[in-house]
């Protein structure tokens, strides 16, 4: 009988990564910078879900959860090496590529905006969830996701107004 349901875990569990795994390591990629890293933390996060799986597939989205745990563990690793690493622009392509939905002129914008904005933003772009879902998936309040947004938002469309008129000028 415990076979069965461990059996029954693997198959759903494999379901749920292949669904998953691509929008997640997308998401953390345009947060992070590095695609090696963000493999990395995708997987820590994956196998961390994979361990209690049994309590975290019925979390709301566990997509959110993927997410928000492969974020915090970049947090944890960025503090152990107390400096950021400078985004070189290497992985614009490589996270543009597999999304129709990003261009490298929106990737690099988006690399420009305060972290908990771009997260924000990056949430409610690739994944579509509402405000009050992806204030859950992070930990904030729906008002203070909501006015993440906002601010992102305008940064943006500033940003990418901007990158028109220089490229109407040349």
């Amino acid at each position: 009988m415990r076979l069965e349901g461990v059996e029954q875990d693997r198959r759903d569990f494999a379901e749920f990564y292949a669904a998953a795994r691509d929008d997640c390591l997308r998401i953390v990629l345009i947060n992070v910078g590095d695609r090696q890293l963000a493999e990395d933390l995708v997987a820590e996060a994956f196998t961390k879900a994979w361990m209690t799986w049994h309590k975290m597939r019925q979390h709301p989205p566990p997509q959110a959860w993927i997410i928000r745990t492969a974020l915090h563990a970049h947090v944890s690793w960025w503090r152990r090496r107390r400096r950021e690493v400078a985004l070189g622009g290497h992985d614009d392509t490589a996270a543009t590529a597999e999304h129709p939905a990003l261009d490298s002129s929106l990737a690099a914008a988006l690399r420009q905006l305060p972290v908990r904005q771009r997260e924000v933003i990056t949430l409610r772009l690739l994944l579509d969830p509402d405000t009050e879902t992806t204030a859950r998936m992070l930990g904030i309040s729906s008002g203070t996701a909501a006015a993440y947004l906002h601010r992102g938002l305008a940064a943006l469309r500033r940003e990418l107004r901007s990158l028109d008129g220089k490229e109407q000028i040349t």
